[in-house]
């Protein structure tokens, strides 16, 4: 299966200060830049970039279908990793920095902080829905020393008010990562470390554990009964097909995943699972590719 490009960050922009990317609910893809931003190493890759100081304000660039915008985020006070937008025109950040324990911000259509709130540490994922829900997902150094990280998958309000934190059901072991996350209107799909069951959180309060085919998967895609796996068993670029029953996800086929030259897909930032489309990013933070889960593979999963 190939990928399709979904957005590019135009050149006038410096995409060695992105601080976060995403694509959001709407399909928009966001870049938050901070023109005052230096680079750091890291020791997951190339150098990231830091604000200088607290607080500042950085640049919010929205691709929406090939039109680009600016919103102008103020008065930042953490070093930004995960951002995505809520409803109403309002953006939620988190990360970082000067804050302490308040680690997430939400910023009005102004760009102006209109509420700080603590989101647990250790935040794997942070994703929102255009019905007024935010999921953040965690791994292991949060989930075993923070009270609001130790349930791994939690649901908040957008208005930063926490609404519900996973239980496994007896006899299923917790989550210690969460390794892939999906959101769509009301519905989280997650596979967590260490046993990597499927969990389906509803926000009418339902959640269903599936068994899967696939250990360690970096991205999910879902649709109707059809459920799209990449990576997992050290096979980065291997996409895993499979049909949702109760209980299980069952194997349908395998297909290898490529760049829309055709190129291997070698390394890969996290995924953002968005229903039936996964989105991907190489190193740099200017492209975005997505998958539709829905198209055909060349053996293609039948329609439902």
């Amino acid at each position: 299966m190939t990928l399709r490009s979904h957005a590019l960050l135009p050149r006038q922009y410096d995409h060695r200060k992105v601080l976060a990317t995403t694509v959001d609910a709407w399909d928009r893809t966001l870049w938050l830049i901070c023109p005052d931003a230096e680079l750091h190493p890291s020791s997951y890759g190339r150098p990231r970039a830091r604000p200088r100081g607290f607080p500042y304000d950085a640049l919010l660039v929205v691709d929406n279908g090939g039109a680009v915008r600016e919103q102008p985020l103020r008065e930042l006070n953490l070093r930004v990793t995960h951002l995505d937008a809520l409803p109403n025109g309002r953006f939620v950040v988190q990360g970082y920095g000067a804050a302490g324990d308040r680690n997430a911000q939400i910023h009005g259509t102004d760009g102006r902080r209109r509420r700080s709130f603590a989101m647990g540490h250790a935040v794997e994922y942070l994703m929102a829905d255009r019905r007024h829900h935010m999921w953040s997902a965690y791994f292991d150094e949060g989930v075993y020393t923070d009270p609001i990280s130790a349930a791994g998958l939690v649901r908040w309000d957008s208005g930063g008010n926490h609404r519900w934190g996973y239980r496994p059901p007896e006899g299923v072991e917790h989550i210690d990562t969460v390794y892939a996350l999906n959101v769509d209107n009301g519905v989280a799909w997650a596979d967590y470390y260490p046993t990597f069951p499927l969990v389906e959180a509803r926000t009418d309060g339902e959640v269903r554990l599936r068994r899967t085919p696939v250990v360690a998967p970096a991205g999910l895609a879902v649709h109707g009964e059809h459920l799209t796996m990449l990576g997992g068993d050290r096979q980065p670029d291997r996409l895993h097909l499979c049909r949702l029953t109760e209980s299980e996800a069952l194997p349908v086929e395998e297909a290898c995943l490529v760049l829309p030259n055709g190129a291997p897909l070698k390394r890969y930032a996290r995924p953002v699972g968005r229903g039936r489309h996964l989105y991907l990013r190489g190193a740099s933070a200017r492209q975005w590719y997505v998958l539709d889960a829905r198209e055909p593979s060349g053996g293609s999963l039948p329609e439902p």
